[in-house]
């Protein structure tokens, strides 16, 4: 078996529980292609690009070790929140593990005036946009539906329905263009919006609209696709035949590709999209050609679905560790930096832990409160029967 192929899946991608290991098809482990755009190889190694390496060259020492601070300190709290799940502290967690870069990447390329419109994975680009990570826990601890202002911290609240947000992040785009905000030559005034989705909400309608009206209305959006190679347990070539950066050029805007693992294309890339975006140059489609190194959520398991074999290859391609080499062997951090980093990570986790476990439970009567924009008689009705219910059982331990 070469270096490129995986050993055959457990299960028929999950479908089929008693498929027998030698009956499982094999699955190669992709590459991105030489399309992708990769400014630092899995080696850390810097790669040319013509198009990209001025913005990387003009980014300082304190810029690139701001970068890699980043990185570590979400898959830091990243990790904690997936131990706080599996102790019974949250009901679900989705991780972001091995998708740093992506969205440290484009996250760092925002604006103060940029709007962004996350899924429910994108913790680093929250990280990015000043969200405090605490406030992420507190939906999937049931306390909260979101712990943070969107319109302060220009990062739209979680959605969960898949696909939803790239119609959200459209019709702000809409806006955005009516309001005057794009194309005015003010970099404190014009506007871009991003909206983050995976590789399986591409086979979602919502998406498609999107894109449909993104792109009639030349709309300043980069549509921000993290392609992970899973959606849930069905792998990329169960959706579709082609790259998915290639579904831009049937809306009539650009798409391009690049390596989700390697934090400078990302950011160099994501940087121009929305440099276009704001000038009036409309729409472009980012595929972040990247791996879901864990599992889907905290209820998933992947070994019914793939293989180690595939998830060992994707560790050498780890975005922090390739970023980590080329800092260290250019010079641009050293020993007493790296230290400081992973200090700051270790009490970045026992604070969350803390604070978590900290977070007060909303009164029960609160899941009313915001089910209609005004007063409604039929939540009022209810309402009063939860706290007539409630107030039983107080009354039954007096």
């Amino acid at each position: 078996m070469s270096d490129n192929e995986v050993a055959p899946l457990e299960t028929a991608f999950g479908v089929d529980h008693h498929v027998t290991r030698a009956e499982a098809p094999e699955r190669p482990v992709q590459d991105g292609g030489p399309e992708m755009v990769q400014l630092l190889n899995p080696e850390g190694e810097r790669v040319s690009h013509p198009d990209h390496d001025a913005v990387v060259d003009a980014l300082s020492d304190e810029e690139l070790r701001g970068f890699y601070r980043d990185l570590v300190l979400i898959r830091r709290f990243d990790a904690e929140a997936t131990a706080l799940q599996r102790q019974g502290e949250l009901g679900l967690w989705a991780s972001l593990l091995g998708q740093e870069a992506a969205q440290v990447g484009s996250g760092r390329a925002l604006r103060p005036q940029d709007y962004a419109f996350p899924t429910y994975r994108e913790h680093g680009v929250a990280w990015c946009r000043g969200v405090d990570p605490v406030n992420l826990l507190g939906m999937f601890r049931g306390v909260n539906h979101g712990g943070w202002d969107p319109n302060e911290k220009n990062f739209h609240l979680y959605t969960i329905i898949i696909g939803a947000q790239t119609l959200h992040a459209t019709g702000y785009a809409m806006g955005v263009q009516r309001d005057g905000n794009v194309g005015t030559g003010d970099d404190d005034r014009d506007t871009a919006v991003i909206a983050y989705f995976g590789d399986g909400a591409t086979s979602q309608g919502d998406v498609s609209e999107a894109l449909v009206f993104a792109g009639v209305n030349n709309s300043p959006v980069v549509f921000f696709c993290q392609n992970n190679q899973w959606a849930i347990s069905e792998p990329n070539e169960k959706q579709t035949r082609a790259p998915l950066y290639h579904r831009a050029r049937g809306f009539g805007f650009p798409g391009i590709r690049v390596d989700g693992n390697d934090v400078l294309a990302v950011y160099a890339v994501t940087k121009a999209a929305l440099d276009a975006a704001r000038s009036g140059q409309g729409p472009t489609f980012i595929e972040a050609f990247t791996y879901r190194m864990g599992a889907h959520t905290t209820s998933d398991d992947p070994s019914k679905y793939r293989v180690s074999a595939e998830v060992e290859v994707w560790k050498h391609r780890d975005p922090i560790e390739r970023f980590k080499r080329w800092l260290t062997t250019t010079g641009r951090a050293d020993t007493d930096f790296l230290e400081a980093v992973d200090e700051e990570a270790a009490e970045l986790g026992a604070g969350i832990r803390e604070r978590c476990l900290a977070m007060p439970d909303p009164a029960g009567s609160e899941m009313f409160d915001h089910v209609y924009a005004e007063a409604h008689p039929v939540m009022e009705r209810e309402r009063a029967e939860f706290l007539a219910y409630q107030a039983s059982f107080e009354g039954a331990h007096r």
